[in-house]
């Protein structure tokens, strides 16, 4: 059942949203999924290739699809046991599916490198998951990631085998002896590893299963607005739960064509959406802005596209609007982590206007959400700010290789704890307000990030803003704002104290200032706090402190 009818009404008394079992889940591991679509809608298109030139390039139906996946797991099975990490390190090449699905079909754990890691942190992702196959890229932009990989092998025992992806079809082709049969996977068995894409600056091997992922797409894309036979154009990282849960598997779950993006360009991608009639998109607001602000939009027929979904960062109220009216497209926001199988809040095209521009929606089915005391675990009373905990069937397996750090995120009684800030009114709304990492003790105060960010945000000079923590020696942590200034604008850091002076308490005004012309991102639109942290520590990016200025003239 599908929750195409409007939320039952419901009112809570407290931060604490009970699941909904309205939906029926697929007890299914990805290898069946697709092969349950390839037997209903054989000739139906699975999988398109845009090249770096915009144009088409290789197309897959279904039943070709599934059979370039079986070969593959037949191809691994010749070499490996199941149960084995099978790792890939590549851009938006179209192998990573028959990779996905083939590991899906053989039994193993796709483990995923961004191409942009370098040695370091490519030897801890091979190390942390004991990968025993890597499927590379020679090169990715100026990283020579074959060179590096092979330099690193005496290092990696558990590393038996590298092959280039550009070598796919010979290494199909060298199954000389394929394995009999496929062997019996579990909808509950491991099949993804997922490595956090580092705005903490640690990232960690996430752990999940077939179910987690192929029901998180479905009821997370059906809500977005995808259906049937739609077409899922993609320009998000393959490599990430994005590309490759959202849309690998969100077109499979859906029965709909996946077009693949070698890279993210506003001017590729609407020329993929006219070419294809793409339908739907996962895009972060960083790409919603530059599809909207590109100045050949009007050139490209992008009428077909009536859907979008957005998350990785809050998307403000003026984008959300703007995509209505520009684009004639609904857009749908998503909270949730990778340790939570991609996502578990949503809103809803049906839903009011005021909670589809504030709020973050509400609860997937099957999900237990509570906004909790971070200290007691109890759910906060409605309106009151507290922690996102979460409890459902997507929780993740674990951490690769941290069972301490896996029991301090998920309870002894299946709380999933996010780390994230939030308050839940009495409809079961969800609005985000910050970090529990990002809040800032200055002399014994606790500053929200957020809030600062809000009321910041708004004055007509500040184009973008980042609030931080920096050591102090005297209050612990003083309070920074990095600003990306309008353009044509030179804001005043004196002046931008006097204005947060005057809207909110003077222990949660910036004393410190710095400016830049972009924040660091990482590839999935997340803002890397930390990036800016580390600089201005080091001092690489310079600060103006209003505070020790003014206090340095009062004395004078």
């Amino acid at each position: 059942m599908h929750d195409d009818k409007p939320e039952a009404p419901r009112t809570l008394d407290r931060s604490y949203w009970q699941a909904t079992r309205d939906w029926e889940l697929m007890d299914l591991s990805l290898g069946a999924a697709l092969g349950a679509v390839a037997a209903a809608h054989p000739d139906r298109c699975a999988l398109v290739e845009v090249l770096p030139s915009g144009e088409p390039g290789r197309r897959w139906t279904y039943a070709g699809l599934y059979d370039w996946s079986r070969r593959t797991a037949e191809a691994l099975l010749t070499r490996f046991a199941p149960g084995e990490r099978i790792a890939v390190c590549a851009d938006n090449v179209v192998e990573w599916m028959p990779l996905l699905y083939g590991a899906a079909l053989g039994g193993f754990v796709l483990v995923t490198i961004n191409p942009a890691c370098r040695r370091r942190e490519i030897r801890h992702v091979l190390e942390k998951s004991g990968a025993a196959a890597l499927f590379v890229v020679r090169q990715y932009r100026d990283n020579a990631i074959l060179e590096t990989v092979e330099g690193m092998l005496p290092e990696l025992p558990a590393l038996r085998e590298v092959h280039l992806i550009e070598d796919f079809d010979d290494f199909l082709a060298g199954a000389a002896n394929p394995a009999p049969g496929l062997p019996d996977v579990a909808p509950l068995d491991p099949c993804l590893t997922l490595f956090t894409s580092g705005t903490t600056g640690s990232p960690k091997g996430v752990m999940l299963h077939h179910k987690g992922v192929l029901n998180m797409a479905h009821m997370t894309h059906y809500r977005g607005g995808l259906r049937d036979g739609g077409v899922f154009v993609s320009p998000m990282p393959l490599f990430y739960v994005g590309g490759l849960a959202h849309a690998g598997i969100g077109a499979v779950a859906h029965r709909a064509t996946h077009v693949v993006l070698p890279h993210w360009d506003p001017a590729l991608y609407m020329q993929a959406v006219a070419q294809e009639r793409g339908t739907y998109s996962l895009l972060v607001p960083t790409m919603i802005e530059a599809v909207l602000a590109h100045p050949a939009r009007d050139t490209h027929d992008l009428s077909s596209l009536t859907c979008l979904i957005s998350g990785a960062s809050l998307v403000e109220e003026q984008l959300i609007r703007r995509v209505q009216n520009e684009l004639g497209s609904s857009l749908v926001n998503v909270y949730g982590q990778t340790e939570m199988h991609g996502v578990c809040i949503t809103t809803r095209r049906d839903d009011p206007m005021d909670k589809r521009l504030t709020t973050l929606g509400r609860p997937i089915p099957h999900f237990d959400v509570k906004i909790a005391d971070p200290e007691t675990g109890e759910a906060v009373a409605l309106g009151e700010e507290g922690e996102i905990w979460v409890r459902s069937f997507q929780n993740m397996l674990g951490y690769v290789g941290q069972p301490e750090e896996t029991a301090r995120t998920i309870t002894p009684d299946g709380w999933l704890r996010s780390g994230d800030l939030a308050r839940m009114d009495e409809q079961g709304f969800v609005a985000i307000t910050g970090r529990i990492k990002e809040m800032i003790i200055r002399g014994g105060e606790n500053i929200y990030p957020r809030e600062v960010e809000t009321v910041l945000g708004d004055h007509p000079e500040i184009a973008g803003i980042a609030v931080i923590g920096i050591p102090d020696a005297f209050y612990g942590e003083q309070v920074a704002a990095v600003i990306v200034p309008r353009e044509g604008c030179h804001p005043d850091p004196f002046a931008l104290r006097s204005y947060a002076r005057g809207l909110m308490m003077p222990f949660k005004v910036p004393s410190q200032w710095a400016f830049v012309d972009a924040f660091p991102f990482t590839d999935t639109g997340k803002l890397q706090k930390f990036k800016l942290r580390e600089m201005i520590v080091a001092g690489e990016l310079p600060v103006v402190d209003t505070a020790t200025a003014r206090a340095v003239a009062r004395q004078a």
